[in-house]
């Protein structure tokens, strides 16, 4: 299988299934020196795990995160980070008559027109456990960009019909909330409207939204590799996403140039926008507003009420899926949607580290001077103004 595998410089490949032993990641590209402990993976993988909240799956997993390589007492080191968490309360068994027939709204059907065989417990490949890998990955790039003073944060904007008030927008909030909303009214109507679609046995679909804060202009490139483009690849990577919006999205195609075009002018020496419609990024290049990410994800596809469909026979049939299920994909599915993001903008932020000479002479003429003043070398004649030759030869 091809596609398991994201970014030019800092570059994951994500691996394991649903109810396989563990799933996990190999992360090359990350720069030695960084404080990195499993903690700090956790504390993200805490935030998307099964069984953590009523409106979540009640299959109870730890997701305890190991660091099996990459790391030597508490710093990386520059190889290979391998990041693996162990699957504990896999129950096959609920899955075992799937093998005959797909489920509506699943990837069964397409799997099995590609590979010719399918590992149907849970969805395999596909399920959205494959997430655990990006999100680690994930917890280690937003760790650098912090240390860049880049903010990364996602949180949930609308569960169904219901939209969180962003005029009681708190960050805060976002992280106790069930929902994942920034808006606590909302959240208890969005908790309320979910509790009567799981008495019906139904599921329901909502948005989430990440900005990037801090993140300097002049980040990503103007053709194939806009930032725009390659967040757009990597947030509809995410199961379940079926649309994405950079800034105010579809709503700009109802206004006229001279609404939705964001005004420059200079402040305290800086040029700065007026507003922010274009979401942080112009021509694929990142202006130094916040980068505003929304994705709109569907209703989880496992419903417990009757369904038609076909199976491997092509006999029509109607299935009552059983299993353990979220009633709603989005609360858990928001800090995949900020990894996601956090891996996106590194790999754009190192591959701008070559863009112009004067970054590559200012990075070296550094190197230079602070290695000399570490380690107290003589200099080769070259340096001092001599010769060709090293005075050592």
């Amino acid at each position: 299988m091809a596609g398991s595998t994201y970014g030019t410089v800092f570059k994951i490949a994500t691996w394991g299934e649903s109810h396989g032993k563990a799933l996990g990641v190999v992360i090359d590209g990350c720069p030695a020196g960084l404080p990195l402990e499993e903690a700090d993976i956790q504390r993200y993988l805490d935030r998307r795990k099964p069984g953590s909240s009523g409106i979540a799956t009640q299959r109870r997993e730890d997701d305890a995160v190991e660091i099996l390589s990459g790391v030597f007492e508490g710093r990386t080191t520059g190889t290979p980070i391998s990041l693996m968490v162990r699957n504990t309360s896999q129950i096959s068994r609920d899955y075992s008559e799937i093998a005959s027939y797909y489920r509506p709204g699943h990837a069964d059907y397409t799997f099995d027109e590609k590979y010719g065989f399918r590992d149907y417990r849970g969805g395999g490949r596909s399920s959205g456990r494959e997430t655990v890998g990006r999100v680690a990955a994930g917890a280690v790039a937003c760790k650098i960009l912090e240390r860049l003073g880049v903010r990364v944060w996602a949180y949930t904007r609308s569960i169904g019909p219901i939209e969180a008030d962003m005029g009681s927008f708190d960050r805060a909030v976002s992280l106790r909330t069930p929902t994942a909303m920034p808006d606590a009214a909302a959240d208890a109507a969005a908790v309320e409207y979910l509790e009567k679609a799981k008495r019906e046995t139904d599921s329901v679909g909502g948005c989430m939204e990440c900005i990037v804060e801090g993140l300097p202009a002049g980040i990503g490139d103007p053709v194939f590799e806009k930032l725009d483009a390659n967040l757009a690849k990597a947030v509809m990577s995410i199961g379940a996403v079926k649309a994405v919006e950079i800034g105010d999205g579809i709503q700009v195609a109802a206004r006229r140039g001279s609404e939705n075009n964001d005004a420059f002018h200079a402040e305290d020496g800086n040029i700065v926008k007026m507003t922010n419609h274009a979401g942080g990024i112009l021509g694929g290049i990142s202006d130094g507003d916040t980068v505003v990410v929304r994705a709109w994800v569907k209703p989880t596809p496992s419903i417990f009420l009757g369904q038609r469909t076909v199976n491997r026979s092509g006999e029509e049939i109607e299935v009552h899926i059983k299993g353990r299920h979220d009633p709603i994909i989005v609360p858990r599915a928001v800090v995949v949607l900020e990894c996601m993001t956090a891996l996106t903008v590194l790999d754009a932020m190192l591959l701008n580290m070559s863009a112009r000479m004067d970054y590559i002479a200012d990075f070296y003429a550094v190197g230079r001077r602070n290695a000399g003043a570490q380690s107290g070398a003589p200099r080769s004649a070259a340096s001092r103004g001599g010769g060709g030759q090293d005075a050592t030869e």
